[in-house]
């Protein structure tokens, strides 16, 4: 039976408690709003560690002042059943004056150079600083062994890497596939802001990411490929911050765009912004 968990001493307690028989933690830190590519992660984590907390919290640090933070889906209940039906042992729920004690305007803050201020970091300027500020202070308050990130979210989880090197914390991450809904739409939060019409579109996206790989394969030029993604999303509706190849360190791909590639693609549809991405 999952624990909800909403003061950092009870949490320390359970975790120190955990140590001292030796046991692994995972942690699995989310926003809520949970669906099953979050419960696949928690399936992920169990893998390396032998208790699991996943954290439910809605950073405002890394929300944009235009960006969707006040709307942002609050599912606390629903996401704490599924937790618990995924085999998670705590859910650990902060308020925002537990994770940022001092108020958020006094709050330490980490900064992302270099992986995270290209792509989503131009487009969303500040946000990855605001991910590993979380996410620094989630490892501080979890000592987790490992943690798992969703491949989704693929730059993120370069820059949680990144700063994980960097800080030197004691923690293994792990990557968790991306899930999909039957016609490709990787599933996503955000996906229930989608009208009917705007749903049917959405799945473009995915197809354009095929479309890329196929292109790259057959030996179109990179400039010509990312020309092409951006005039097939627009085609179908979508507003396109950027449609591009990339090499899975996320640095420009070489000379000959040889090895393995990324193809990664943010747009809004309507007032949605939806990312997705497919190695390949």
């Amino acid at each position: 039976m999952i624990e909800s968990v909403t003061e950092l001493p009870r949490l320390r307690a359970l975790v120190a408690g955990w140590k001292r028989e030796g046991l692994r933690v995972g942690l699995v830190p989310t926003m809520g709003n949970l669906h099953a590519g979050h419960f696949s992660l928690v399936e992920r984590v169990r893998e390396r560690a032998d208790r699991v907390v996943a954290s439910i919290f809605v950073n405002p640090t890394q929300f944009g002042p235009n960006e969707d933070f006040s709307r942002y889906p609050r599912t606390p209940d629903a996401d704490i059943a599924g937790l618990d039906q995924a085999g998670c042992d705590v859910a650990w729920l902060p308020s925002v004056a537990a994770m940022y004690p001092l108020g958020i305007e006094k709050a330490m803050r980490m900064h992302a150079p270099g992986v995270g201020e290209t792509l989503e970091g131009e487009s969303r300027p500040g946000h990855f600083d605001g991910v590993c500020t979380v996410v620094s202070r989630l490892f501080n308050q979890v000592q987790p062994d490992a943690a798992a990130f969703g491949r989704k979210d693929y730059q993120q989880l370069a820059v949680i890497r990144q700063m994980v090197q960097d800080m030197a914390f004691p923690v293994e991450i792990l990557a968790g596939d991306i899930v999909r809904e039957a016609d490709g739409l990787a599933m996503s939060s955000r996906n229930q802001y989608l009208s009917a019409d705007a749903r049917v579109r959405a799945v473009e996206m995915y197809r354009t990411l095929q479309a890329m790989r196929e292109a790259r394969i057959d030996g179109v030029e990179i400039a010509e490929i990312e020309g092409n993604a951006s005039q097939r999303l627009r085609n179908a509706g979508f507003v396109v911050d950027y449609a591009v190849l990339r090499q899975p360190s996320l640095a420009l791909p070489d000379a000959g765009g040889s090895g393995s590639l990324m193809a990664l693609i943010a747009a809004k549809l309507d007032s949605t912004r939806l990312i997705d991405n497919l190695e390949f």
